[in-house]
């Protein structure tokens, strides 16, 4: 990842409502993971971006390219080394839950490191813990510090804890406000 992330002189204004970026995921050795090219931005604060891709060009590292299928909002959070991707589907909302850096902004992108450890939630509330062999795999290629394990697991309990209490991104009332603010401000463009 880009080693001026986080130092003075390359943030950036915060996105405003409805304005498209770029999200991009690295991996720890600082290599490019994949990029998500063009994610409205639904709300920004001082910790939070919540946005929605909807049919969004998706590049992976070894340059193959997809498009998101569903509308999906996506909450980025500074202080959680989590984001969440809740998918708006027919069937009812899935969850995709990456273990992750907090979230850095520049020029560029919104910027993370991608941890392997995903929590993928169906609609009826079944979790499973997924790439727990990819995360072992990395975290000895790459040297994954004691510190940097500690804070992933501290965090995959926050995270149950959200999902088991509707927290946050995991109640309805979010995915209804904010999928209802996405639809209003791609209406007027």
């Amino acid at each position: 990842m880009n080693n001026n992330l986080g130092k003075p002189g390359r943030s950036m204004n915060a996105p405003k409502e409805g304005d498209y970026i770029a999200i991009q995921s690295y991996k720890h050795d600082g290599s490019l993971h994949r990029t998500w090219r063009d994610t409205m931005v639904l709300k920004t604060s001082e910790n939070a971006v919540i946005g929605c891709n909807d049919h969004t060009l998706v590049t992976e590292s070894d340059g193959r390219k997809w498009v998101t299928r569903e509308p999906a909002l996506i909450y980025f959070h500074k202080k959680y080394w989590f984001n969440v991707v809740a998918m708006i589907r027919e069937g009812g909302v899935s969850y995709y839950c990456n273990l992750a850096s907090p979230h850095v902004m520049d020029q560029e992108a919104l910027k993370y490191i991608d941890y392997d450890l995903d929590v993928k939630v169906f609609p009826n509330g079944e979790k499973r813990l997924l790439d727990v062999d990819e995360y072992e795999a990395h975290s000895a290629k790459w040297h994954y510090s004691a510190e940097t394990d500690r804070i992933l697991k501290a965090n995959v309990k926050v995270l149950v804890d959200w999902i088991n209490n509707g927290k946050g991104p995991f109640s309805k009332e979010y995915i209804d406000i904010w999928y209802n603010r996405y639809q209003e401000l791609a209406h007027h463009r």
